[in-house]
């Protein structure tokens, strides 16, 4: 996902800065400031381009329903574990290479709390005794996809079931510029084992 240049960032604090010195002014007077500066069309564009690209990686998501189980799976063809399948969904959507292992995903990406969830995001879960050993993608309402267990296929399930709420981890974000700088920490060891087998 794509976060809000700095230079933009910068722009709109000095003008927060600006006036709070000054007189008062009307939300018709920052409107008109943000138009002439063309800031409008860019906080609309990347606003937009944002819930673009997590659209498309959720339905990419979805093209996976029913693809089957598979400890250290890393494709459709073959099969998926639960790491393998964010992996997998992340580098197709938007060419971002995450690390393999549930655990190092969570180190990787930023911190947000459950309320601010947004599709797109990683979903983590204490499965088997420790933290982060399972993650999924949130895709909205309360639901996330995700690879759950041996014997099992790709499906989407609710957060709100029992299990779920019991074994919550937390929930992550995904910022192209971490993502990015963790590939060159990703060692190919690393990359070839996968999550554990069964969640349940």
């Amino acid at each position: 996902m794509r976060m809000i240049p700095p230079a933009l960032i910068l722009t709109i604090a000095a003008f927060c800065t600006i006036t709070v010195h000054a007189t008062p002014v009307s939300g018709d007077d920052i409107d008109k400031l943000l138009a002439d500066r063309d800031l409008l069309t860019k906080i609309d564009y990347v606003r937009q381009n944002v819930s673009q690209r997590a659209s498309e990686l959720v339905v990419n998501a979805m093209g996976f329903l029913g693809v089957p189980y598979k400890w250290g799976g890393t494709n459709a063809d073959t099969g998926f574990d639960c790491s393998g399948f964010v992996v997998s969904v992340y580098q197709q959507s938007i060419g971002l290479l995450l690390p393999r292992k549930a655990e190092q995903q969570a180190a990787a990406t930023q911190k947000i709390d459950q309320t601010d969830l947004q599709p797109g995001d990683l979903v983590f879960f204490n499965t088997m005794r420790r933290t982060f050993s399972h993650v999924g993608i949130y895709v909205g309402n309360g639901k996330f996809i995700h690879a759950p267990k041996a014997g099992a296929e790709v499906r989407v399930e609710s957060m709100g079931g029992s299990y779920w709420q019991r074994r919550f981890d937390g929930a992550r974000r995904v910022v192209a510029s971490t993502a990015e700088s963790v590939q060159a920490q990703v060692t190919p060891v690393a990359a070839t084992f996968g999550d554990a087998a069964s969640i349940r």
